[in-house]
């Protein structure tokens, strides 16, 4: 079921009379909040799959879950209302055609798309003209494109030159492999903050090799093709 279709200022009031309608204690929507809380929930699915926001410490007397996009319980943000004990879901001006909710409450959102990341608030309705407030935030994984690794030159001088190898990807997650295994740093090695640069100053023998740089999230990893660094001595 959808909400009526009006303005922002008159639909309230045939929004607000369909819910009285069908559960009249819905009527806490227009009464300030408690000071209940629902345990904030962290969750994430790769990009094309289905996602389930869940709600954990749920209050046992709970009668309606409001969920809305961000933090802000705006009537423009609202997704849908969840009436429990009368299995009605209503739709709100945010939702995408992709949501629907579980009997408990938590809601379903299908086909994941990047746009879909970030923070979701629940509103749960209890008894007693009370309210329950809880933030999901939710991560979409895409599967991870091969990175590039550049060189600012493969054969150097030994104790004379120094080499730059740059990772190029959009991943924060990036680590190094020196010859098929984890870079163990030394004191003539340092990454920059982001740790997609790599500067060896001054190169010797033992640095020459093949280097990589891998990325990775929960659901892929990547590697670049090596890179041989030879050094001459």
């Amino acid at each position: 079921m959808e909400f009526p279709a009006a303005s922002a200022h008159r639909g309230l009031i045939p929004w607000l009379g369909l819910l009285l309608a069908v559960f009249p204690s819905c009527l806490p929507i227009w009464i300030p909040p408690t000071t209940a809380k629902i345990a904030f929930v962290s969750t994430g699915a790769a990009e094309g799959q289905d996602v389930i926001l869940p709600i954990r410490n749920s209050p046992r007397d709970s009668t309606a879950f409001m969920w809305y996009r961000g933090t802000e319980t705006e009537f423009s943000n609202l997704i849908g209302i969840y009436i429990l004990g009368l299995d009605e879901y209503l739709k709100g001006p945010g939702y995408s055609g992709r949501e629907s909710a579980n009997l408990d409450g938590s809601l379903l959102i299908r086909n994941l798309t990047t746009g879909d990341e970030g923070l979701y608030r629940v509103v749960a309705h209890l008894q007693n003209n009370q309210k329950a407030y809880g933030l999901v935030s939710l991560s979409v994984y895409t599967q991870l494109s091969e990175p590039i690794l550049l060189a600012s030159s493969t054969t150097v001088k030994e104790n004379e030159d120094a080499v730059e190898m740059t990772c190029c990807s959009n991943m924060r997650s990036t680590y190094w492999l020196f010859n098929g295994t984890r870079l163990q740093l030394n004191w003539r090695m340092t990454l920059s903050q982001d740790d997609r640069i790599l500067t060896i100053n001054p190169v010797r023998r033992e640095d020459a090799g093949n280097y990589q740089c891998k990325i990775s999230n929960p659901i892929s990893s990547a590697e670049s093709d090596p890179v041989v660094l030879k050094v001459k001595y």
